[in-house]
């Protein structure tokens, strides 16, 4: 299969009906539509997301104003792909507003989700300096602002910067040991304590020493599912396990966390 070079963002609404070989054409008319484009008028990123996108390491204002020079800023509609596996990145892509899932556009249509991620978070850090295409399909969750900024530019901006050079040394190491521990929760946690680690990821305590919070259900149930890599059905058994235990209560897409620290020894 042939590849192309990655367009400016590209929106394109996924239609689950479609066979595979239909959603792939829209995305690359969709790309084709927006590459004579100016970038969309999102808001820049301010220094708050820079700095949550480099995960805590603090960007003064003069950096972030330079690397929104090289940041093409898109809009993007909920339900639509931000990118696919056909194209070969010459960016770095991160969601700055939204939700989005990373995942696979399957045959029927449909999509599945491997991981699910709120911005500022990075999309894909790793396909644009290596040129090659992208791992995962890019799905919008919610209505979202994404960014990619092409590595070329980057590489300019890092040779003037070195101290912006290392920040994305450190992040992008982040993010790899982030994904190794992924994978070793997949290979050496069981289920139960999968689903509790990552409804502690996603649980706001009700205040600072609150042993109770929230998770807003970001996703369908059945996703969720494809997510933990446990089915839909196991899914349920264990939360009714948890809400049975009193640790947590399930309310519609809400799950009412009511003791965080016994959360905590389950994710273990």
């Amino acid at each position: 299969m042939d590849h192309h070079p990655a367009s400016p963002v590209g929106f394109a609404p996924v239609d689950e009906r479609a066979p595979l070989t239909r959603a792939r054409a829209r995305v690359r008319q969709a790309l084709a539509n927006t590459a004579s484009r100016s970038p969309a008028s999102a808001a820049l990123p301010n220094v708050d997301d820079w700095s949550e996108l480099f995960q805590g390491q603090a960007i003064t204002a003069a950096e972030a104003a330079t690397l929104n020079r090289v940041a093409q800023v898109g809009s993007v509609a909920q339900g639509s792909l931000v990118f696919s596996r056909q194209q070969v990145a010459q960016s770095v892509f991160w969601v700055s507003q939204g939700d989005v899932a990373l995942g696979l556009h399957q045959a029927e249509g449909s999509f599945r989700i491997e991981q699910h991620l709120q911005g500022p978070a990075w999309l894909d850090a790793s396909a644009g300096w290596l040129c090659v295409p992208h791992a995962q399909d890019a799905l919008a969750l919610s209505a979202a602002t994404v960014v990619q900024m092409p590595c070329a530019a980057l590489r300019s901006v890092f040779e003037r910067s070195p101290a912006l050079s290392q920040r994305m040394v450190v992040s992008l190491a982040r993010e790899v040991r982030g994904l190794a521990l992924a994978s070793q929760a997949l290979l050496h946690q069981d289920a139960p304590a999968r689903l509790a680690a990552w409804l502690m990821s996603l649980c706001r305590p009700a205040g600072p020493e609150a042993s109770h919070g929230a998770v807003a259900l970001p996703m369908r149930k059945r996703d969720i599912a494809s997510q933990l890599a446990i089915t839909p059905e196991t899914l349920s058994r264990l939360m009714r396990s948890l809400a049975d235990q009193g640790v947590i209560r399930v309310d519609g897409y809400t799950v009412h966390v009511l003791d965080i620290p016994a959360l905590a020894r389950r994710a273990l």
